[in-house]
């Protein structure tokens, strides 16, 4: 089964005050590479949703994006007693340098100066209490569900990515067929051609053709154009991609490697094989492999 690198997933919960929203959109990468983006205060959880997206996205850039919003009570905000003690020395201070020496500011005006209160957000110091607990259930549900909405999408495009995949696979099999049949022809052929081309000089010239010269350069010849261990290995390649490809799990760098393998045995056929016959296929399959190279690089 093949998995796309390229899909979207999302989802959002809510429970009680708290509200949590995840999306994930992925695209095609040759290695992980992970962009997680959470709403300020929240950081603690971080690493426990990388671990998530780690254990189902093996390829691709993933971009995750967490927003929580919750509704406060009166024990998430603090009063920061060095925030008011900073603000109180240094008005005591600037009252001294004014010569209003005794002069002490109301408590109550510091309370509204900024910093003083604070938002109690999740740190990694909460990340055992009952709240931070029960929040990260929350998130983990979240990111669970955009997870099964973006495989649900990666897999349906995979799929018919392995159908135009085989689809090719069945023309590179016709092709490389072509050739089989076409590679066997081509010593004689050059010995026919030699003989009438030699025929033709040693009548001109009143010689004599030695067979044991023709028989020995024919025999070069057909070593030199000899493709049938490229057919061979070519041939294995693409029951091993079509095995990939009807696999249990997403094989994207092994098809890669499959595909740069089939196009060096087509080049090594078309530079071995003496013929405009097998070089006409030798380019239709180029351009078969160059489709399905396209496609591979965006197979987890």
């Amino acid at each position: 089964m093949l998995y796309s690198m390229t899909g979207f997933g999302a989802a959002a919960l809510q429970d009680g005050g708290t509200s949590v929203s995840v999306e994930l959109k992925s695209v095609n990468n040759r290695y992980f590479k992970l962009s997680l983006r959470f709403t300020d205060g929240y950081s603690v959880f971080e690493s426990r949703v990388e671990s998530l997206l780690r254990n189902v996205v093996e390829r691709g850039t993933l971009t995750a994006v967490i927003r929580i919003r919750r509704e406060h009570s009166a024990a998430d905000y603090r009063i920061s007693a060095a925030v008011v003690q900073n603000y109180f020395e240094q008005i005591i201070s600037i009252a001294k340098s004014l010569g209003q020496t005794g002069y002490a500011p109301p408590l109550e005006r510091l309370l509204h100066l900024p910093g003083v209160t604070e938002t109690a957000d999740m740190t990694v110091d909460d990340s055992g209490s009952k709240v931070a607990d029960a929040l990260w259930r929350l998130v983990e549900q979240a990111v669970h569900q955009a997870l099964k909405a973006l495989q649900t999408m990666r897999r349906t495009e995979g799929e018919a990515m392995a159908r135009d995949l085989s689809s090719n696979l069945d023309t590179l099999r016709e092709l490389a067929g072509s050739i089989e049949e076409t590679a066997p022809l081509l010593a004689p052929l050059y010995r026919q051609r030699l003989k009438e081309r030699m025929d033709f000089l040693t009548a001109e010239q009143n010689l004599t053709l030695n067979d044991a010269d023709l028989i020995r350069e024919v025999a070069l010849f057909a070593d030199r154009c000899d493709i049938s261990e490229e057919i061979v290995r070519f041939k294995s390649h693409l029951e091993q991609f079509a095995a990939f490809l009807n696999g249990k799990d997403s094989a994207g760098r092994k098809l890669d490697f499959l595909t740069q393998e089939l196009l060096r045995e087509t080049n090594t056929m078309g530079a071995k094989a003496n013929d405009a016959r097998i070089t006409t296929q030798v380019v239709e399959i180029k351009n078969v492999i160059e489709k399905i190279r396209e496609m591979v690089q965006n197979v987890e």
